[in-house]
């Protein structure tokens, strides 16, 4: 079940420290990884990455770096010094800007080094489709954008890629089994589907291909979170067992 807890990142959508201290407190043996978003960041800081590491926990740092190559590699230095176990950048800031941020990062801890983050790349919004691509000059439909984004994130040495379960299948054509792929977009059978349109059940996207999971509501709106996370688990640990 350990390698199903490593695998689930709960998003940590909250607004405060407070709550974000409670459902450490929660979810403390049940979640592997807690994701940290803009909002939360913004308001705490590195304070609330502490507080999920002083609850055993790791921390996706989700806050997609888009901007001038010297500045996303100093930024992920810095995610590096806060122990993060991942962090993530936008493909669409180009292989310059990813290649410098994997060359800073590689030269303060090498690949191997178990302090090494996880790097990974936003391809396109999955808020984003095909009009909203051409309205910024963009003519490639995204289904065509997302692997060749992840591509060239692949080839400027990141490791993995954000992706909804949808998009897998298409990003391991192109970039092979030893990419990671982090997939949002999860829903149990249990769960409503809320706002998402195009979902998997945790074992579908791990079948798939997809390596971890972010999933929010489904845990966080259920009666017994806890309860919840742990039937999540186990629909993973299947999967992951091929049963």
């Amino acid at each position: 079940m350990n390698d199903a807890k490593q695998r689930l990142i709960f998003a940590l959508d909250v607004d405060s420290l407070e709550d974000a201290r409670s459902w450490v407190s929660q979810l403390q043996g049940q979640v592997g990884v807690f994701k940290i978003g803009k909002q939360l960041f913004t308001r705490c800081g590195p304070e609330v990455v502490n507080l999920v590491q002083a609850g055993g926990a790791d921390v996706f740092l989700d806050l997609k770096y888009h901007d001038i190559p010297n500045t996303v590699a100093m930024a992920g230095l810095e995610a590096l010094r806060l122990g993060v176990r991942m962090f993530n950048v936008h493909a669409l800031g180009g292989f310059e800007m990813m290649a410098r941020l994997v060359a800073e990062v590689d030269a303060v801890c090498p690949r191997g080094n178990p302090k090494r983050p996880i790097l990974l790349a936003v391809t396109i919004l999955t808020s984003s489709n095909d009009e909203t691509l051409r309205a910024i000059g963009i003519d490639r439909p995204v289904a065509e954008m997302v692997p060749r984004l992840a591509k060239l994130a692949q080839d400027a040495g990141i490791d993995g890629v954000v992706a909804s379960p949808k998009e897998v299948a298409a990003i391991r054509a192109a970039c092979g089994l030893d990419f990671l792929i982090v997939t949002p977009g999860v829903r149990p059978d249990f769960a409503p589907q809320d706002d998402q349109k195009r979902v998997m059940t945790p074992g579908e996207a791990l079948r798939t291909g997809a390596d971890y999971l972010v999933i929010g509501r489904p845990i966080s709106a259920a009666k017994d979170p806890a309860k919840a996370a742990r039937m999540i688990l186990d629909e993973m640990q299947a999967a992951l067992e091929g049963s």
